[in-house]
């Protein structure tokens, strides 16, 4: 009998309406540090600060919550930045000479960021046919004069042009050419080489109409503008880097390439200054690097400060990142691990004021911002609320955890509290202070989970926009490297001249490679974790509130069994550190399992309820009961063909010709396979088939895409081995009717195991369970058709929902799941979504992803989605991204396609592998190495910058009515784009719904619609897969024997003698 399937007609408005109100796309904040940042601006009057990128990113910063960022068209780089005092406005240059105009826009009672002017330099004579002016070649300073009107801009041929700031239009007229300044100049300087191009130009503290131009030959020269004379010179000889006014007017200051700064004094004398009073040299008298910047500021109490970059003897010290720091006798020489960009200090810019008493210097690196409070002796750093390095050690894993008990956060933040204590004498707190966030108060924390290349494990407060650090596990004091007293090397050299003080946390080396971390995950309601590595090494944590000083205790699970024909060619494991060791407050391990042999983890689980935490390599998977201390199950993947898995991936040992001679065999086979395919008489029954299907069926419906041929993948395909995941659940294994603790594992090749658990239950009253043996039997193994990698899964109970998690139901933090039977298994691979029913592990629905999308899985979460129109409606969906970059939501049980969007881009490799999902709709994903792009998928669960700032007008202007509002979000539904709105009231404040995504929604009723009512409605693109046409998995079920296999740690080998009694078709 011939089956067709057809699509349905039209989509169900109603099911339309309910996905806009459930679903939409948004990218929301940037968290992290700018990646490689070029320009720095500061405005002191609103207090705000704004950093450029090479990318033409400009983002500018203010209070906790307040961000606002813009993008240049063109990508170029951003060399200046230039606040227009107190009015909300910026200037920037970029590296192709253009000038941009970005000011702040209010819109309906909150700002955001856009670009309302632009301009381009003439760059030949001639650019109006009424001018003569001198040809503006590349700019290479920038100086807002007056009250911000104007923009003096100083080029690579020693000319000065003038900029209308409001119309960014060359003021005709004013231009000042190098020949002007030269008629100033004595003969015998005259005389000599060329002005050079113009290296500073800074406007006088006093008289507006004068401007102080520093040539890069040396020459410094004061020029009225109002007068259009040269009002003072000053003949210097050395090129020129920077210079800097004093705050009384009488003073310059300018520092040199050689390494030297020299003051200058403006006296009512001679207009003609021949030699500076004071020219030293801080580092000499050794050769020494240019000094590129320069700060002078008084104090009240006496005694200036000299700051400047660079400066450093340049054989000895040429490759430090230096700034010094020079306050009467006190030299201070900050040394930083990046390369220094700018650096600006917050002062006192009253003009009543006499003195500058400067409160903190803010220093721009490459890879981080650093604070430092100048008026606490010793001038420590300020924590930053924002900005934080992530990639202080590179970034290897991430887990995200919504809902976070305020309890456990308390001792986070307790805990991160004594791991960097403030001195007891600081009273300053963070400076850059400017606008008001407006977002509420977040109702539930969300925590982020960053696992690092140095063994460390950062814990990151993700409730608002501000991703903030709370507390920071280190993993390498437990073994012993052979980098142990590289630190103590260091300190000592420090004691020597320069002066030098380590600063920042940026810290790109590892000690030891082995220590990255691959996995963790954290239990948040018994505050316990585990952290994976690199080397094999499982270490399970808890959180104590009381420092402690114990022995770490070891344990080793080998998870090849002594298999023969295996030997690893891989790194070492880490060897464990012996004796007691000290535990400061903090998580503290509790046991470490090593793996054998000691590969990378790539899976790791934790059930807190039940003591056990199970883990996979490329070997096997173990399961280990921590609350015993002992090893409860070993079984190893590998097959006989599984060679590069012995090597691990520090190995440098790989065959050449083995790799040839593997690639040439499944050349080989796949021209086989296709000429037996070509070759098949099958085939043309099949296309006639097909033809008389296309002419019986009625012209009125449309027949389902036709799918891609998925080839099926070999069996012994290197690395298939590979455990992608662990899961753990109580469900229905045996039969119908009991339910017990099971573990889940899924593997590269598409092999699942799943292991029925005997676990002590704990006695009434008590959470702890008693101190007997864990034991595990193997319950069913499912081998999916098409070998594809297992990447999740997840079990389902009665009312299609997901098991809630470790002491979730017993504490009634979350509605109990129905144990009343129907329970399925949801088995997502890289090519298809499976959902199949137990005990019986028969198919019950799917969604071939790949043969309708062409794409494959990369990352899929189980994710709550609240209705934006209704509080108490929300369905559990799935969410999934591809290989392509898209984001997919499917429907849960029923496996309908909901939603799906562009996200990221499908050449960017590694931000689709760093990709994680939140519980509530979100998702966070490295768009460099240093920053996390925050999406969402949730119509109600957005958390985005919502703030204000208070700006002044500029005189003479109106403030910009006719600006544009702001752009819509582009979202689409079913692939239908259509323009989504961000909701906000009239009156201009959030809407109830944005204000609630300040962090991860809290847990809400699961919706009243039943999830068949909600699967029934089908949008119009949409084929549905039944289970009629589910290909043919093998299922070997080693409980429904009579004869049960015994009960063992090492049970692998009765594993493999089972039969496979059991197929679905």
């Amino acid at each position: 009998m011939m089956k067709f399937r057809f699509r349905r007609q039209g989509a169900d408005p109603q099911r339309e309406k309910l996905k806009q109100e459930l679903f939409a796309f948004h990218k929301t904040v940037e968290h992290g540090f700018p990646n490689q940042p070029s320009a720095l601006a500061f405005d002191p009057e609103l207090r705000i600060m704004a950093i450029g990128t090479r990318s033409g990113a400009v983002k500018i910063y203010g209070a906790p919550g307040v961000e606002f960022t813009g993008l240049h068209q063109d990508a170029a780089t951003v060399t200046q930045m230039h606040f227009l005092p107190g009015q909300g406005r910026l200037l920037t240059l970029l590296d192709d000479n253009s000038l941009h105009l970005w000011e702040l826009v209010s819109c309906g009672g909150c700002a955001h960021l856009e670009e309302t002017l632009s301009f381009q330099p003439p760059s030949r004579p001639g650019f109006d046919s009424a001018s003569s002016l001198p040809s503006l070649s590349r700019v290479t300073v920038v100086l807002l004069v007056a009250d911000g009107a104007r923009a003096a801009l100083g080029t690579e041929g020693g000319s000065v042009f003038f900029l209308d700031v409001g119309t960014l239009t060359l003021l005709e007229g004013q231009t000042l050419g190098p020949d002007e300044i030269l008629r100033s100049l004595p003969d015998d300087y005259r005389c000599g080489k060329a002005l050079g191009p113009v290296e500073s130009l800074q406007g006088h503290l006093h008289d507006p109409s004068k401007i102080l131009i520093g040539y890069s030959r040396g020459l410094l020269v004061i020029w009225s503008q109002a007068a259009r004379c040269v009002d003072r010179v000053f003949l210097g000889n050395q090129q020129l880097e920077s210079l800097c006014w004093e705050r009384s007017g009488g003073t310059v200051v300018s520092s040199h390439s050689d390494g030297s700064y020299a003051v200058w004094t403006v006296g009512s004398g001679s207009s003609l200054v021949l030699q500076p009073t004071e020219a030293t040299t801080p580092y000499g008298p050794f050769p020494c690097k240019a000094i590129n910047k320069i700060l002078w500021r008084n104090c009240r109490s006496g005694g200036r400060f000299l700051i400047f970059s660079g400066g450093m003897p340049r054989a000895s010290y040429g490759d430090r990142h230096c700034v010094s720091v020079l306050q009467a006798e006190t030299l201070v020489t900050l040394d930083f691990t990046s390369r220094v960009i700018d650096f600006f200090t917050v002062h006192s810019m009253q003009p009543k004021d006499d003195f500058d008493d400067p409160q903190a210097l803010a220093v721009l690196l490459e890879e981080e911002l650093v604070v430092l409070d100048l008026q606490t002796p010793g001038w420590p750093a300020l924590p930053a609320p924002y900005l934080a390095p992530l990639h202080s050690s590179a970034i290897t894993c991430s887990a995200h955890v919504a809902n976070v008990p305020a309890k456990l956060w308390a001792r986070l933040v307790s805990a991160g509290e004594k791991q960097s204590p403030q001195p007891a004498s600081s009273a300053s707190s963070w400076p850059i202070t400017g606008g008001r966030n407006l977002a509420q108060e977040p109702l539930q924390h969300g925590l982020l989970l960053t696992g690092h290349e140095d063994g460390t494990v950062r814990f990151w407060d993700a409730s608002g926009v501000a991703l903030q650090p709370l507390y920071k596990l280190g993993t390498a004091g437990l073994f012993q490297t052979d980098f142990e007293h590289a630190d103590s090397l260091g300190q000592a050299a420090e004691d020597d001249w320069p002066p030098f003080r380590k600063v920042g946390c940026f810290d790109p080396y590892s000690d030891d490679p082995r220590l990255g971390v691959q996995k963790v995950a954290l239990c948040k309601y018994t505050a316990q974790m585990v952290v994976a590595g690199t080397a094999g090494q499982v270490l399970v944590l808890e959180l104590s509130d009381m420092p402690a000083e114990r022995a770490l205790s070891v344990a080793s699970v080998d998870l090849l069994q002594d298999r023969e024909g295996f030997t690893w060619k891989g790194h070492d494991r880490l060897g464990p550190s012996t004796g007691p060791l000290s535990w400061p407050v903090g998580f503290q391990p509790l046991v470490l399992v090593q793996c054998l042999p000691p590969a990378a983890v790539t899976a790791v689980t934790l059930h807190t309820e039940w003591g056990l935490v199970a883990f996979g390599t490329s070997h096997g998977f173990g399961l280990f009961d921590y609350q015993c201390k002992s090893p409860v199950l070993a079984r190893c993947t590998l097959h006989p063909n599984d060679s590069l898995a012995m090597e691990g991936p520090l190995s440098r040992v790989k065959s050449l010709k083995k790799s040839l001679r593997q690639s040439f065999r499944r050349i080989r086979k796949s021209r086989v396979s296709g000429k037996k395919r070509v070759m098949n008489a099958n085939s043309k029954l099949q296309e006639a088939n097909a033809q008389l299907a296309e002419q019986a069926c009625p012209h009125d419906l449309e027949v389902a895409p036709v799918q891609r041929r998925i080839e099926p993948r070999s069996a012994d395909d290197s690395l298939s081995g590979v455990v992608r995941c662990l899961y753990f659940a109580d469900t229905f294994l045996r039969d119908a009717v009991h339910h017990g603790p099971t573990l889940w594992a899924g593997t590269n090749s598409g092999s699942v195991f799943a292991y029925a658990l005997e676990v002590p239950t704990a006695t009434a009253g008590s959470e702890k369970r008693p101190e007997r043996a864990v034991e595990a039997v193997l319950g069913k193994e499912v081998q999916l058709m098409h070998r594809a990698p297992v990447v999740a899964i997840a079990v389902l109970d009665g009312r299609g929902r997901p098991l809630p998690e470790p002491y979730e139901a017993s504490r009634d933090l979350a509605q109990a799941p129905d144990m009343q039977g129907g329970h399925a298994v949801l088995i997502a691979s890289e090519e298809q979504f499976k959902v199949f029913t137990l005990p019986k592990v028969s198919a019950k629905t799917k969604f071939k992803l790949t043969a309708h999308e062409g794409c494959r899985v990369r990352k899929v979460a189980l994710a709550t989605f609240t209705s934006v129109a209704c509080e108490d409606y929300a369905e559990t969906c799935l969410a999934c991204l591809t290989n392509l970059g898209d984001v997919h939501v499917f429907s849960v049980p029923g496996l309908r396609p909901q939603v799906h969007y562009p996200c990221i881009r499908k050449e960017d490799i590694s931000a689709i592998a760093s990709c994680v999902f939140t519980r509530h709709g979100q998702g966070f994903y490295l768009i460099s190495p240093s920053e996390f792009e925050r999406f969402s998928l949730s119509a109600r669960n957005i958390t985005e910058p919502l703030c204000s700032l208070d700006i002044c007008c500029p005189r003479g202007t109106a403030c910009a009515s006719y600006r544009l509002h702001e752009s819509p979000k582009l979202s689409q539904a079913n692939g239908t784009p259509s323009i989504i709105l961000a909701p906000r009231s009239c009156d201009g404040s959030p809407s109830p719904a944005r204000s609630k995504g300040a962090g991860d929604m809290p847990q809400t009723p699961e919706a009243t619609l039943s999830p068949l009512s909600v699967d029934s409605a089908t949008s119009a693109d949409t084929t549905l897969d039944t289970t009629g046409d589910v290909t043919v998995e093998d299922v070997k079920d080693f409980l429904g024997s009579s004869e049960e296999p015994q009960k063992n740690v090492r049970n692998a080998v009765q594993d493999e003698a089972c039969s496979y009694p059991i197929l679905i078709k």
